[in-house]
């Protein structure tokens, strides 16, 4: 089997995949440390406290995907998620515990009801849950790993009938010892995609360089449906370094809300007001951005603060080192003054549609032999329009294993490539500042039929022009077709729901209650229909 991705989806997927006794090539773009997941600091959220059940985590999913989550999806999520915390802490994460030791300790954030958030090194959770993950991964003999290897198209075999070609391999641009972008394939009995999020398609983002949108784009190449992609949360407190930082920003956690911060404005204002969600500082996230882009607008500022002062010097130095530590290197001292603090984009609730088994399809129903995906860059369902807090990390575990699991009862027979249709044309190397250009203005936190409109033509105003094969070639070419197919999706949801904020549609309109799914014609075009959720 080969695994593209090495965060919390993809080594967790390569390890479950092991148990079942199958061996594994697991491709990474860069380092096999260099995802998001490393990034991720509240924590994972599962019921596991008494007086917690997974119904009640339920509850709080669907309604932070706000009527389009698969509450079949869900429902796997929350029950099967406390049973891979154990198993990740049984392997050697080294949660954060109660005082007597007895338990996890627990927070909360955004959206939850209760406290549900398991954490590790205070907020440092990513970092420990992809240590553990490594360290299995590394010491199992059955797992190969190709570190600087970028996938750039996914080999197609003869179809068995009537029905979809199958995925039998991929091939790579190799960064390896000796070689600048050497290209070289991989044969396999299935591909599992686990290559991570979309957010460097924006200007400023909480994800690592390498979130290019590479899966997504590899998938729609291949003939695989997609959705949801018009739902791109942004977080709501990322450090604020200067108007003009941009790509990757310090994440500050919504844990640090959880344990009592509250977001002011530059005079010391509360921004989430009492008389807005009930929850104030603890809605979930496209409430809480949508309250502070408005208040922005309205003082024609580009950030807000964070107040933590109350939290006190012993606790912030506890619960949040990284952040403390983060925070004064850029010269601001959480415990005596305000933290700057502004949106950016975080996460990719939409992806490569999958079943609960992490099954892609072609259309029609038609799921695509050896072709899976899980994490970030899925659209399992989970999610809906919104996704709930510290449930990133849970799904890229639970949809793993399920992977695992259903491999071995349903694994095609390796088969050789058909030859492929060539080398997609591909965009001038430094194409990509120009999309974050055009994807931040057009299609950020605040949309419109004009602002995307613009989006649209800016894209498309960027041709091939027969630029040499390198990895910052593709990456720019995938975020180009993720991109365009974003705001193809953006520009047909013609309201406001969950994260995607429409300024011409301010209410949510149960006409669009489902998802829109888009696909790569043989042409070359992107289409997108809508499916009803009713």
């Amino acid at each position: 089997m080969v695994v593209v991705g090495s965060g919390v989806a993809g080594l967790a997927a390569a390890l479950h995949i092991r148990e079942a006794g199958l061996s594994v090539i697991l491709v990474t773009k860069a380092l096999l440390d260099a995802g998001s997941t490393r990034w991720a600091q509240g924590g994972i959220a599962a019921a596991l406290a008494p007086g917690d059940d997974p119904e009640q985590h339920l509850q709080d999913t669907l309604v932070a995907g706000v009527g389009i989550c698969d509450e079949a999806a869900v429902r796997l999520l929350v029950t099967e998620g406390p049973e891979r915390i154990r198993e990740l802490a049984a392997l050697g994460a080294a949660f954060d515990r109660t005082a007597d030791g007895s338990s996890f300790a627990l927070t909360r954030e955004g959206g939850h009801s209760r406290n549900r958030v398991v954490h590790a090194g205070g907020d440092a959770t990513g970092l420990e849950v992809e240590r553990a993950l490594i360290a299995a991964v590394r010491t199992d003999p059955g797992v190969e790993i190709v570190e600087h290897a970028l996938v750039l198209d996914l080999l197609r075999g003869r179809p068995a009938g009537p029905g979809p070609a199958p995925v039998v391999g991929l091939t790579l641009h190799v960064l390896g010892e000796g070689s600048r972008d050497g290209v070289g394939a991989i044969l396999a009995r299935a591909v599992i995609l686990a290559t991570g999020g979309l957010g460097q398609i924006f200007a400023s983002t909480t994800n690592p360089p390498v979130s290019t949108g590479d899966g997504v784009a590899v998938a729609l190449r291949a003939g695989a449906q997609v959705a949801d992609l018009e739902f791109v949360q942004f977080h709501p407190t990322a450090l604020w370094l200067g108007g003009a930082a941009h790509g990757q920003q310090p994440l500050v956690s919504e844990a640090v809300r959880g344990e009592g911060a509250v977001l002011v404005d530059a005079d010391g204002n509360r921004v989430m007001t009492e008389g807005g969600h009930p929850l104030r500082d603890l809605a979930p996230r496209d409430i809480v951005t949508k309250q502070m882009s408005r208040v922005m607008t309205a003082a024609h500022t580009d950030h807000l603060f964070l107040d933590a002062r109350g939290l006190g010097e012993a606790v912030l130095l506890a619960r949040f080192p990284t952040i403390v530590a983060t925070c004064r290197r850029n010269g601001i001292d959480p415990v005596t003054e305000p933290i700057p603090v502004t949106p950016a984009a975080h996460y990719a609730s939409g992806g490569v549609r999958t079943d609960t088994d992490g099954r892609t399809f072609a259309g029609s129903g038609a799921r695509i032999p050896g072709l899976y995906a899980c994490g970030e860059v899925a659209c399992s369902g989970v999610h809906g329009a919104n996704r709930l807090a510290s449930n990133s990390l849970l799904e890229g575990l639970v949809f793993a294993g399920r992977i695992g699991a259903a491999l071995p009862r349903e694994l095609p027979r390796q088969s050789d490539p058909v030859d492929p249709e060539g080398v997609p044309g591909l965009l001038r190397a430094d194409a990509l500042v120009d999309i974050t250009t055009a994807m931040t203005e057009g299609a950020g936190v605040l949309r419109s039929a004009a602002s995307l409109e613009g989006a649209t033509k800016a894209l498309a105003e960027l041709r091939i022009d027969g630029e040499r094969s390198s990895t910052e070639a593709w990456e720019a070419t995938n975020a180009h077709l993720v991109s365009s197919a974003l705001v193809a999706a953006a520009s047909q949801r013609r309201e406001t729901r969950g994260c995607h904020w429409r300024e011409d549609f301010p209410e949510a309109d149960e006409a669009y209650r489902g998802h829109l799914v888009t696909q790569l014609t043989g042409a070359g075009t992107l289409t997108t229909q809508f499916e009803s959720s009713s």
